[in-house]
């Protein structure tokens, strides 16, 4: 698998680039650098990268800036960097379309595994079956090409709320606490964060929701966790 794989790394600082592109380059993988988010946008658009592991704090353009930049072009799966440990920081970065989140210091090897496990969320070995439909083909999710389709139109979602949104779709009318959620689509535990998921529930209402207040779709059972409605 990792033969293939192309992965941006952009930091400004130039040993955090230096070793997290030695460890992926002896894992097999082909890598590209940047050191700011312009440029970062650039490698981006020509190189077409399967991850891109970016830096939250960046000089010119921040790692948040350059976030919601290339959301807006793709759903290429996205690890954040960052110095600060707060779980607000952490939820703040989930909410702008990162699918992982790693804290400096931090071992350039259990990067390499999160780049390893995002990728596999992002592109399953298995053959997930079939398409589902819902309120007469209002939505449509196609689980083996991974994409989902709201009135006819391609809904981008990211690795993380297309998998979310699967498992529910999956289970309608069961609900689901915020921790069996953040095990399924995660697949490890962050501890004690799993507000993830209210961040990732708030962005695909976004895209596949009319009435954000009034969801049609996934329903917030208070005080145990959320689940999905269509019909």
């Amino acid at each position: 698998m990792t033969q293939e794989k192309k992965i941006l790394v952009v930091d400004d600082e130039p040993k955090i680039v230096d070793i997290v592109s030695l460890y992926l380059k002896k894992d097999g993988f082909l890598v590209k650098t940047a050191y700011n988010g312009k440029e970062a946008l650039k490698v981006f658009r020509e190189w077409k990268p399967s991850l891109i592991i970016l830096d939250l704090m960046m000089p010119e353009m921040t790692g948040e800036q350059t976030c919601e930049a290339i959301r807006k072009e793709s759903n290429v799966p996205i690890i954040m960097l960052t110095a600060k440990s707060d779980e607000n920081e952490r939820i703040k970065g989930l909410s702008i379309g990162a699918d992982d989140y790693l804290v400096k210091p931090f071992s350039p090897r259990e990067l390499v595994v999160r780049v390893r496990t995002v990728l596999r969320r992002f592109q399953p070995n298995e053959v997930m079956a079939d398409i589902l439909t819902f309120n007469d083909g209002d939505l449509e999710i196609d689980a083996t090409r991974h994409e989902v389709k709201l009135g006819g139109k391609v809904i981008d979602l990211t690795p993380n709320e297309f998998k979310l949104l699967l498992v529910l779709a999956k289970n309608p009318n069961r609900i689901f606490t915020r921790t069996e959620l953040l095990e399924k689509v995660q697949g490890y535990n962050f501890e004690g964060y799993d507000r993830t998921i209210d961040a990732h529930i708030k962005n695909l209402r976004k895209k596949i929701e009319i009435d954000q207040k009034n969801p049609k779709y996934v329903r917030t059972v208070y005080g145990m966790g959320y689940k999905f409605e269509g019909v």
